[in-house]
């Protein structure tokens, strides 16, 4: 596989710098790349054929973790930051749970949230994580405009974001609620291989109560999506067995299942009752 001619490379130190480079190319034939562990294999196969390259390795103010009343995750941090983070909340330990099995060493190290959320592709951990736990993500543009979307907004659909060509990512955030626990796991064919179906949930309680919940699933053929009807189940209820199943069987009822090569549909919606017990457990366990 040899990609098509590439006949620019900027390193840029800043966003702005980086959002100057990417003005360059008007019709979107300039292209940002953060960890490239997904769009190096998409420009070497040709799917993505950008005339120039923005490498955003060199720019500071992309990266880290700031926790506080909000939790602040810049694009640029690497998955194994990120399943290094002692100081995570609760509330937030799906996002551990995911980056800690994401692709193999090689990706956990060089990988970043930013770029799966922007790639976001079908069978993706980061985007169903981003969708379960209500991140708000934060764009610049080349004009210097700014806005912010929910993930329900921003992921689109299978390699499609509410992203603009000239906009980049800039921040992440994640409310830091209290009495609440979320968690995170998937089912692949082979250890930190690509999810067949990965379950990501949120939940906040109050004694036995459920007081909020998100559930979201990946590996389905809309790729990272939520299941609001199984939430409606658990919110303002009783956590037991009984909310638990309701749930699980709304979410296997109402969302669109596929099968292929790796599993049947059957097979997926089992998974989704089997992985999606074990996390609502642990993350009741963790709101604790």
């Amino acid at each position: 596989m040899f990609p098509t001619n590439i006949s620019n490379y900027a390193r840029p130190t800043s966003v702005d710098e980086a959002l100057a480079a990417i003005k360059e190319y008007p019709d979107g034939d300039g292209i940002f790349i953060a960890g490239g562990q997904s769009l190096m294999q998409a420009i070497k196969s040709r799917i993505v054929r950008p005339e120039a390259i923005v490498d955003l390795q060199d720019v500071a103010e992309l990266r880290g973790i700031t926790i506080g009343d909000t939790v602040s995750i810049k694009p640029m941090t690497r998955y194994v930051e990120i399943a290094e983070s002692t100081a995570l909340p609760n509330g937030l330990l799906a996002l551990r749970d995911a980056a800690s099995h994401v692709g193999d060493r090689q990706v956990r190290n060089r990988g970043t949230i930013g770029g799966s959320l922007c790639w976001n592709y079908v069978a993706s951990c980061l985007p169903c994580v981003a969708l379960g736990l209500d991140a708000s993500l934060h764009l610049k543009s080349a004009s210097g405009a700014a806005r912010v979307l929910s993930a329900d907004d921003f992921l689109l659909g299978p390699l499609e974001t509410d992203r603009e060509e000239d906009e980049i990512l800039v921040d992440i955030h994640f409310e830091n609620v209290a009495q609440s626990g979320s968690a995170y796991k998937k089912w692949g064919l082979v250890t930190d291989s690509l999810p067949v179906v990965g379950v990501c949930a949120s939940v906040t309680r109050d004694g036995d109560t459920c007081t909020q919940a998100r559930l979201s699933f990946s590996g389905l053929t809309n790729g990272a999506e939520r299941c609001m009807e199984a939430e409606a189940l658990l919110k303002g209820k009783p956590f037991n067995q009984d909310s638990i199943s309701a749930a699980l069987s709304a979410a296997a009822e109402n969302m669109e299942t596929q099968s292929d090569q790796w599993a049947d549909a059957s097979y997926r919606e089992r998974l989704m009752h089997t992985l999606g017990e074990t996390v609502l457990n642990l993350a009741w366990q963790r709101a604790g």
